[in-house]
């Protein structure tokens, strides 16, 4: 089988399957920042809730402190 003249990768096809290959691997790489951050925001606010505030979303002093207790990026 021989190989047609498409088939074959030109030095430019390579160049933009990786950048197209990095434009992905940095926009999932930003988004995992951009939630990891989100939950650290959520947390701080829920930290600053009063006692009346965190009975109305059904979670106790202690389940708000275990919460906000969690490492920012990790958890």
């Amino acid at each position: 089988m021989a190989l047609e003249l498409s088939e074959i990768e030109t030095p430019r096809d390579i160049v933009r399957s990786r950048l197209r290959w990095m434009a992905r691997w940095s926009r999932r790489l930003l988004m995992t920042v951009e939630h990891h951050l989100e939950k650290r925001r959520s947390r701080r606010t829920l930290s600053e809730l009063t006692d009346d505030e965190l009975c109305d979303v059904g979670l106790t002093r202690a389940q708000a402190r275990a919460e906000t207790s969690k490492s920012w990026f990790w958890s």
